[in-house]
């Protein structure tokens, strides 16, 4: 808790660049694109500020061009995992005793630093590592992470100015907001740059410290991030770097007695097994672990006969293709009434005909590559699965090419079963399968019902959703009959691309734990409140009134 009268400067959305030909940010990118990918980097781990090489090392390789090596990064062992528990541990003495003024001020610059002179370097970084075209990376990488810290700052000052509402006369109640007694373990993903930056620096700017290991596939990003870190003067042994594998560094972490808190992004299958494991080891801990996670989604578009044709296949394109499906948010589910599903199929096809694929540095790509190999055979595994079947029709895509880049056409799928397994199983790709309800035109009501009750039944995910309507007596009806299906839930408009600030982020069931990244709902995650009572003039006879005898 702070006493201060200074104000936080009101956070406001970054602006997106538009990169459209001519514009200077389309020419300062291509030249910092052509720049990265004439080097070959080195990263290190970074524990309490220094750099350290173990020797055993991972290549960072362009997803859309697997043979180009954009550097190699050392992968943490035993010994390195003790060396960051323990800088934690040591950094959180002063970190934690830090005025929140001082925090904020580091933060702030992290933004200042980001909308200005790292833009381009974290921008091409996640586009050549993580194969996501310009206009995705300045979304994800530039704007939504300076809207992080700048708004996480604002939050920050919300929370620790809520204070009990009353203090009787001669006493002074109040509350302080604590980081919390430990470390803080961010597992990040390699989906969204932002969010990779965010699950360590939003329990740190909250007065903890962090052991941040960075998904595999995007520690070249990660490691740019902590020059942006450093850059903006975080003080050292507040975020440790544990590049490595999930294993091998996440159980050693999980077994710490001073395990406060985990902040993840990734599968359910790891999520669950990381929980699992602080079960077995809940007697260990000096204080219960907060447990913070955002799992994936098997996320819908359900159309009503009332929807606008354009606007709806046009959410279907933008929802499951951008960024090759790989966000959590991504249409992979899509349920249409057969009264209009002749013109949306008309509208959409010719939409996907226009599409071109291919390198990040081609600014007219829309899709570009999948993120690896393995994720290159799971969704192309998918694919066959739907061409081998009687209930399924592809009917755009279904083509895959791994010889030079993990390409995968945008693919749709017709389904003739709302529980086909594309209907129901997370594929993380460029892939939409679609399924055509029928009407009862003797009780329209009664249709929507139920397709309504398919949708919330079909899929152990609720992360995100949409419905198209333009009758509002079905929007209010999908709303109570989905309450439980979507935490973000969006009305003729794509299931992607909350806003931080706009749109608090997160969902329930398999999809994680619904902590809202993007308010202050997350933020109170990673701090613990002490209640303060002082008493001015305290009684001195242990006696009350009701003892008098008369």
């Amino acid at each position: 808790m702070s006493n201060s009268i200074y104000r936080v400067p009101p956070a406001v959305n970054e602006q997106v660049s538009s990169f459209a030909p001519g514009t200077p940010e389309r020419v300062s990118l291509k030249s910092k694109l052509k720049e990265l990918s004439t080097k070959t980097i080195d990263i290190p781990i970074i524990i309490n500020g220094k750099e350290i090489r173990t020797g055993v090392t991972s290549n960072c390789v362009m997803p859309h061009n697997h043979q180009h090596i954009l550097g190699s990064y050392h992968n943490a062992g035993d010994n390195e995992i003790q060396m960051a528990i323990k800088s934690s541990l040591d950094a959180r003495k002063f970190w934690s005793e830090m005025s929140w003024e001082s925090r904020v001020a580091i933060f702030k610059k992290m933004a200042s630093l980001l909308k200005g002179p790292h833009r381009d370097i974290i921008n091409a970084a996640t586009m050549l590592g993580q194969s996501k075209n310009a206009f995705q990376a300045e979304i994800d990488s530039a704007c939504e992470l300076i809207d992080f810290f700048n708004f996480n700052c604002e939050y920050l000052q919300q929370i620790y100015e809520e204070q009990p509402a009353y203090s009787p006369d001669g006493m002074w109640n109040q509350v302080e907001y604590r980081g919390l007694e430990g470390f803080i373990f961010a597992v990040t993903p390699f989906n969204f740059t932002s969010i990779a930056a965010n699950l360590p620096t939003a329990p740190a700017l909250m007065g903890n410290t962090v052991i941040w290991k960075p998904a595999s596939s995007s520690v070249y990003s990660g490691y740019f991030l902590m020059k942006l870190f450093e850059a903006a003067g975080l003080p050292k042994g507040v975020i440790n770097f544990l590049p490595g594998s999930g294993a091998k560094v996440g159980n050693p972490v999980l077994e710490s007695k001073y395990l406060a808190g985990i902040h993840f992004t990734g599968s359910t299958e790891v999520f669950q097994g990381m929980w699992r494991k602080v079960g077995e080891n809940i007697h260990k801990y000096r204080t219960y672990p907060r447990i913070v996670g955002e799992t994936g989604g098997k996320d819908f578009i359900l159309a009503h006969k009332s929807s606008d044709v354009q606007a709806l296949a046009t959410a279907m394109v933008r929802g499951a293709y951008e960024y090759q499906g790989q966000k959590c948010s991504a249409a992979s589910r899509c349920y249409i009434p057969s009264s209009i599903w002749d013109e949306v199929k008309y509208e959409f096809l010719k939409q996907v005909s226009s599409i071109k694929m291919g390198d990040v540095n081609d600014f007219s790509n829309f899709v570009n590559a999948v993120i690896d190999e393995k994720a290159f055979d799971s969704i192309s595994n998918y694919i066959e699965y739907a061409k081998n079947d009687s209930n399924a029709k592809i009917i755009c895509g279904g083509g895959y090419d791994k010889s030079v880049g993990y390409f995968i056409e945008p693919t749709a799928i017709l389904t003739t079963n709302p529980n086909f397994k594309l209907m129901e199983e997370e594929i993380f790709g460029p892939v939409l399968t679609i399924y055509v309800y029928d009407l009862d035109e003797s009780d329209n009501d009664k249709s929507w019902e139920d397709i309504c009750k398919v949708v919330d039944s079909t899929s152990e995910y609720a992360l995100t959703g949409a419905i198209f309507s333009t009758c509002r007596k079905s929007i209010n009806s999908a709303k109570k009959f989905l309450v439980h299906s979507a935490g973000n839930f969006y009305i003729n408009d794509k299931p992607t691309g909350a806003v931080v600030g706009q749109q608090p982020f997160g969902g329930s069931r398999a999809s994680g734990t619904n902590d809202k990244a993007g308010s202050a709902a997350n933020l109170m995650r990673w701090v613990s409140q002490r209640t303060i009572k002082e008493t001015f003039v305290p009684p001195t006879d242990y006696r009350y009134p009701f003892l008098e005898e008369k």
